[in-house]
């Protein structure tokens, strides 16, 4: 195999050890040697990386790409992912994963699953190691790791759609929850916030972590609420929405001894801001008797379904909503209210990506803007975005932990030391884009560590590479260590930065990021992209 040296580099190793100089060596796709002092040995190629960080490759904590990597023309999509050094995702998220899939409650996967299909899927699998394979099969781009999700589970072993399970089907969800584990899921997603994992009593959510904890799993869930008042629940409940829904999660959690990971650690709309400070409070406490952390991107907005915005009692009505006179003036009055009360505004709503080629004008504009056009109010435009497009249509919602400037909570949340680094990224071939699919390792690096000193370079990269790889039980990669795979990004330290959006103008490339190595193969010369690259692996 071919040698490459990174030669007169800035170590940064993934573990939190304090930055060395050294040179690292690479042997095919293994780190071969990991030299600090002058000293470096001969290899057939020699990069000078004077002034640059060598580090582990970043890992995306949080992605739904798995419904693009399998599809041959995936790397069109992925290309910014690996632009911004992401070398490592780990997928299945938010309660949704391709498998395991069944024909008879199939179109009912496929409708859940669309906010994340870019492309039609073939799904000529059924099984989890079935989709596995096909993954294999289609040479990801990145090295992914994948989830098994609990509705998916749902889709797959009952014919129930939402509320509680029968004995016998939740005695075949968790069958299939303990097969999924055995052939190379690393962990289970709840998605709490969506419907069909909204209506499931806890007791089916303990049952389901009790499979996890069993096989020694990590456990991701969407929370059922992340503002202080939420469609969730009644709007008579006291609690802030999001500290109830936390407090669920982490009772769950000690009872069950599963391993817990909370998803987009958030705080959607103003009035959740100051409940960040209880919200903290309460992980370190869960902290000292069982193991919790979460994660978080560096944005104060992110992508999710138009639907996420109606309560249960809307959706459960289904198509009849729609035309109903009277759930329509109580869905508007409740709205209304709801989201002042919650300190959100419709301009806090902007159209990422509507799927209706005559609406692609809309793609980019807010709520707001959208209801002036068509001489509406803003939840008639709503649920005719929603009804038109399924529920389909792509959101990037603002005001989370924070302004747009990024004044908030969230810099508490990013440099707290249970916190790791996500995406939660759609893709799309259209639309606007999420600028966490551009730049979320960037912005951390450039704004939080170097501009902002919230965090030391060491910490950042750990908790972006090792500590992450670690939450999975993943041990081939995450550090630059001899004989681990040789996952690797190449930046400046004083350059990288990411390029944010404007009020007309989409997120942009990233800028810092020299070369991305996947399993020894580069993925990224001078921050583009190598077309054709497609060195990921499977994770199992």
């Amino acid at each position: 195999m071919a040698t490459t040296l990174l030669r007169n580099a800035t170590l940064v190793d993934g573990t939190g050890a304090p930055a060395a100089p050294g040179h690292l060596l690479l042997d095919g796709d293994t780190i071969a040697d990991v030299l600090r002092g002058d000293q470096a040995p001969d290899a057939d190629r020699v990069l000078d990386v004077e002034g640059r960080v060598v580090a582990p490759g970043f890992v995306d904590m949080h992605s739904h790409a798995d419904f693009s990597v399998v599809n041959p023309d995936h790397e069109r999509l992925m290309a910014a992912f690996l632009e911004q050094g992401v070398t490592s995702i780990v997928a299945g998220n938010c309660g949704i994963s391709p498998a395991p899939a069944r024909e008879r409650t199939l179109p009912r996967l496929k409708r859940f699953a669309s906010i994340a299909i870019d492309a039609p899927l073939a799904w000529d699998w059924k099984g989890f190691d079935g989709y596995l394979g096909r993954l294999e099969a289609a040479r990801p781009a990145v090295n992914v790791a994948q989830l098994v999700g609990h509705s998916t589970l749902r889709y797959a072993g009952s014919d129930v759609r939402r509320g509680p399970l029968s004995s016998a089907d939740t005695r075949r969800c968790l069958d299939l929850t303990a097969a999924a584990f055995e052939q190379g899921a690393c962990g289970l997603s709840f998605g709490l916030g969506y419907d069909p994992g909204m209506f499931s009593p806890l007791e089916e959510l303990e049952a389901f972590m009790r499979v996890a904890a069993a096989h020694d799993r990590t456990v991701t869930v969407h929370l059922k609420a992340y503002s202080k008042l939420s469609p969730t629940y009644p709007l008579t409940e006291l609690r802030p929405h999001n500290l109830r829904a936390l407090r669920e999660m982490l009772d769950l959690a000690r009872r069950t001894g599963a391993r817990l990971q909370i998803s987009h650690f958030i705080f959607v709309g103003r009035a959740a801001w100051p409940t960040a400070s209880r919200a903290l409070a309460m992980v370190d406490a869960a902290r000292r008797d069982h193991d919790v952390a979460f994660d978080a991107f560096p944005y104060t907005c992110g992508n999710t379904t138009v639907n996420v915005t109606l309560p249960y009692w809307f959706l459960a009505m289904g198509a009849e909503a729609y035309r109903s006179r009277w759930a329509r003036m109580r869905l508007r009055a409740e709205l209304s209210i709801g989201y002042r009360l919650a300190g959100m505004a419709w301009s806090d709503f902007q159209v990422m990506e509507i799927g209706v080629p005559e609406w692609r004008d809309l793609e980019g504009l807010s709520l707001e803007a959208i209801a002036r056009r068509w001489k509406q109010h803003p939840v008639d435009a709503l649920l005719r975005i929603s009804e038109r497009t399924d529920g389909g249509a792509l959101m990037l919602i603002h005001g989370y932990s924070g302004d747009r400037a990024g004044r908030g909570p969230i810099e508490d949340v990013l440099s707290h030391e249970a916190c790791l680094f996500e995406t939660d990224a759609i893709v799309r071939s259209h639309g606007w884009p999420n600028p966490a699919a551009m730049g979320t390792f960037p912005k951390i690096l450039g704004d939080h560590v170097r501009r902002r000193g919230r965090l030391r370079l060491e910490e950042a990269v750990r908790r972006m590479t090792g500590d992450s790889v670690a939450r999975f039980g993943l041990t081939d990669r995450g550090v630059l260590a001899r004989g681990k795979r040789a996952d690797v990004v190449v930046f400046d330290p004083d350059v990288i930065e990411d390029t944010p959006p404007g009020p007309s103008r989409p997120a942009g490339r990233p800028e810092g990021i020299d070369r991305v190595f996947v399993n020894g193969v580069e993925a990224v010369t001078e921050g583009r992209y190598r077309s054709g690259v497609r060195a990921g692996r499977v994770l199992r």
